[in-house]
């Protein structure tokens, strides 16, 4: 979620200034949208994560003690509210989405993107992508990675939305980015690694040295390796490419008509808490 945090802003919201709060709801909408619309992959349960997850920020604002960033405790809301949508949706039938979703001509348009296909697919088909590909994870593997390849969290900020441990978090994480890899491969042109046994696995081994995990000596042992193996080096840009997929695709904004019942709920919201009558849009 972008940040640095607006200290200021906030300590203004927390002490009852009713437009720093809506400024800071205006801040975050477009980040809250975007997580859960690839958390619930369903705009419309995206839209409802939208409003729960604000108006809890607006009824918990004054007591918000800090001790997480403003950005994390929102994930956490967030994420609760987009387990609660999947536990209503338990008993409808599963939709299974994949990259054949996309049509012909997207799928042709990614196969040819060429070597730095994020910079030549369009916003729309980057979002296809990525979001069709994020859809066939499962939920727990795609939560770790949505919040630290697409939104950016630390190892350790994750941990603290998820309730989990660091280690548990590193452990979903490569092999969530492993499993993006591989359904990414129309986009990115994945090219399989360990031609044979002589070969080690260099793609747990990349992803581990991404998290600083990866003890020096067995890092340089890898570069050396990648630097005289094509086919390693090739496998190890493609993983590269799938995350600056998720790092740098762009956030859907909320529709408007989302974007108005969230601030019109907010301003109500403020209105029954200062017994005030509620003022006409806009005002």
């Amino acid at each position: 979620m972008a940040e640095p945090l607006d200290a200021d802003l906030l300590a203004r919201a927390r002490g009852g200034d009713s437009a720093a709060l809506e400024t800071l709801v205006t801040r975050y909408q477009p980040v809250v949208y975007r997580f859960g619309l690839r958390m619930c992959g369903d705009a419309d349960a995206a839209g409802d994560v939208l409003q729960d997850t604000l108006l809890s920020l607006a009824r918990s604002v004054t007591t918000f003690r800090g001790e997480s960033s403003l950005s994390t405790w929102l994930y956490t809301v967030a994420r609760r509210a987009c387990l609660k949508k999947r536990r209503r949706r338990a008993l409808e039938p599963a939709r299974q989405e994949s990259l054949q979703a996309l049509t012909d001509g997207d799928l042709e348009t990614l196969a040819a993107a060429g070597p730095d296909p994020e910079q030549a697919l369009s916003g729309r088909e980057t979002r296809a992508a990525l979001d069709a590909a994020l859809a066939t994870l499962k939920s727990a593997d795609r939560e770790v990675l949505v919040l630290r390849d697409v939104e950016g969290l630390t190892a350790p900020e994750v941990a603290g939305v998820l309730g989990v441990g660091v280690a548990a978090v590193k452990s979903r994480l490569h092999r969530a980015r492993l499993a993006m890899r591989e359904r990414l491969e129309p986009a990115i042109g994945s090219t399989p690694a360990a031609a044979d046994g002589q070969c080690p696995d260099v793609l747990p081994l990349l992803s581990r040295h991404l998290e600083g995990d990866l003890a020096a000596s067995a890092c340089a042992e890898m570069t050396a390796h990648v630097e005289r193996c094509p086919r390693c080096r090739a496998a190890c840009d493609s993983l590269k490419r799938a995350l600056a997929l998720c790092r740098d695709a762009p956030a859907p904004a909320p529709p408007e008509a989302v974007g108005a019942a969230v601030r019109d709920a907010i301003r109500i919201f403020l209105a029954s808490q200062s017994g005030r009558r509620l003022p006409p849009r806009g005002a």
